[in-house]
């Protein structure tokens, strides 16, 4: 998602590092970067200028290299590129920001009303179930479902199918008007004591003044509170000409964005709210019923710039785990009694979650990624197939297979998998376990030492990592010098004097590698 965008901002870091001034001069080549990367996008062309005149103002003549400092008190060294993406990201987020809740709630006893609007083709009778979900998880609201779309066949069927699966009732007459059908829509959700009613509207392939006339009626009928429009993300530069039709006739309240995850430019998302004056309330990211985020500008523009957002993938966390067995799994993953059931356990989590690809863009270093990374799904497949395949025991005491040869074999026929793939999953799994165990350990007479502790985890950890040949998997590597950071001072020296040879030659590794990748993208970039 955001690739097209996320490429420009990249280069444009890469062009600044290791200057210390912003000046016209690189300020623009800079933004001939941005530039690119965002008509790339399909951004409108008047957001385009508007936003790059305004990082251009701001941007010019600041001396940066300075040091700053964190609530934490942790100091860290700020430059010119740094300056210049947070100058990006407050544009960003000012461009897409928008005030007031996703939906406006109306006062009881009245039922809040959202009419769903859109056309043909773009998710509307889905999007209308995917809010009714969220209104009952998030909201805590009792939603009914309204089938208004009498015109395109097999409307009216598959709403109620799509409220069977998430068992909200859909109220519909075949054969009866629009208005006529959202009109007594009310008096039912009274009857079955609703407070919110999401009418799906009829749309068309394209805006004609039929379609128009309807939905105008319909409001002025049932005054609903919210009017969300369904736009298609992936159509670019229409998605931004249909929203200012609707929004002209008749008042948005706001725009739902679906298929984002199938966009790779992400130009409507930024050029909505400027444009049309609508702003963004939701988007859909996947084609589950639980696959739509309240739309939040801070964590788009981090996404679009390359670090992730950790604050929407918490709010999805908790929406799948329960926070205290996730505490005990941690507190036996650290001890060394972690088990192929709990491992079971966690990859069902994760497919809960949603697709990797999504978990793993929102995560910070999802732009410091290897360009060309892929996350294979199919993976998570086989290895819950391999699991799933063994008896409560053998999930219990991997030690069974190691005595017992003949299990590997029954496992891989019950899960249609080799007997390696078998061996390769309990290799792996011993290895984690026990690498883990090995971190909570104390760090010997020396445990008791501010700081000690974590050093030596960090350190267990590395030093894992390079002996096992995982020091070329970014991920594990990363997690491995994160820990190793977390246990420095902030002044940069770490806890113990002892340690400070071994951590000096690693951040003097780290920058030179810095460096060195700095100097690549400047030659590439001229």
């Amino acid at each position: 998602m955001f690739e097209a965008l996320s490429k420009g901002f990249r280069a444009a870091k890469n062009r600044l590092a290791g200057l210390t001034e912003l000046t016209e001069e690189n300020i623009d080549q800079a933004l001939r970067d941005v530039r690119l990367s965002l008509l790339e996008a399909d951004v409108e062309l008047g957001v385009v200028k508007r936003f790059l005149e305004t990082v251009k103002q701001r941007a010019i003549g600041q001396i940066v290299q300075t040091r700053a400092e964190t609530r934490s008190g942790r100091k860290f060294r700020i430059g010119p590129a740094e300056k210049f993406i947070k100058i990006c990201q407050d544009e960003l987020e000012a461009t897409m920001r928008h005030d007031g809740p996703a939906l406006v709630v109306a006062r009881k006893p009245r039922a809040t009303g959202v009419m769903v609007v859109g056309l043909q083709g773009s998710g509307k009778t889905t999007t209308a179930a995917k809010l009714a979900r969220w209104c009952e998880r998030d909201k805590r609201m009792k939603p009914l479902l309204v089938a208004a779309d009498v015109q395109r066949p097999g409307a009216i069927e598959q709403l109620r199918v799509l409220g069977e699966r998430i068992g909200v009732p859909v109220f519909a007459i075949p054969g009866g008007r629009p208005v006529d059908i959202c009109e007594q829509a009310r008096e039912h959700a009274r009857k079955l004591k609703r407070d919110v009613i999401i009418y799906d509207t009829a749309g068309r392939l394209a805006i004609d003044e039929p379609l128009m006339q309807e939905l105008a009626e319909i409001k002025a009928r049932v005054q609903p509170e919210n009017v969300l429009l369904v736009v298609d993300a992936m159509i670019g530069q229409d998605a931004v000409r249909t929203a200012r039709a609707f929004h002209e006739r008749l008042g948005l309240t706001g725009v739902v964005l679906t298929k984002l995850d199938g966009d790779a430019r992400g130009g409507a998302a930024l050029s909505i709210r400027e444009v049309t004056g609508a702003p963004v309330r939701f988007v859909g990211t996947g084609e589950g019923l639980d696959r739509l985020e309240t739309f939040r500008p801070d964590g788009m523009a981090s996404r679009i710039l390359g670090f992730g957002d950790i604050v929407g993938l918490m709010r999805e966390f908790e929406q799948v785990v329960d926070a205290d067995k996730a505490e005990q799994d941690a507190r036996r993953m650290l001890e060394g009694r972690f088990t192929l059931e709990d491992f079971l356990t966690q990859i069902e989590t994760l497919q809960k979650m949603g697709p990797l690809k999504d978990i793993f863009e929102k995560l910070p270093f999802a732009g410091e990624l290897p360009q060309g990374f892929q996350l294979d799904e199919r993976e998570l497949i086989k290895t819950k197939s391999i699991v799933s395949s063994m008896t409560r025991a053998e999930r219990r005491d991997v030690e069974l297979f190691r005595t017992q040869p003949g299990r590997i074999r029954r496992v891989a026929r019950g899960s249609g998998r080799s007997e390696k793939d078998v061996v390769d999953l309990l290799n792996r799994f011993l290895f984690m376990r026990r690498m883990m165990g090995d971190i909570g350990q104390q760090a010997g007479l020396l445990g008791k030492l501010p700081g000690m502790k974590q050093l030596a985890m960090a350190r267990r950890l590395r030093e894992a990592v390079r002996t096992t040949g995982l020091e070329h998997n970014p991920l594990m590597a990363g997690l491995a010098e994160q820990l190793l950071e977390a246990a420095v001072a902030d002044d940069g020296r770490p806890t113990s004097a002892r340690a400070l040879p071994a951590a000096r030659r690693l951040e003097r590794d780290r920058k030179k590698h810095l460096r060195k990748l700095q100097k690549k993208a400047r030659r590439k970039n001229r």
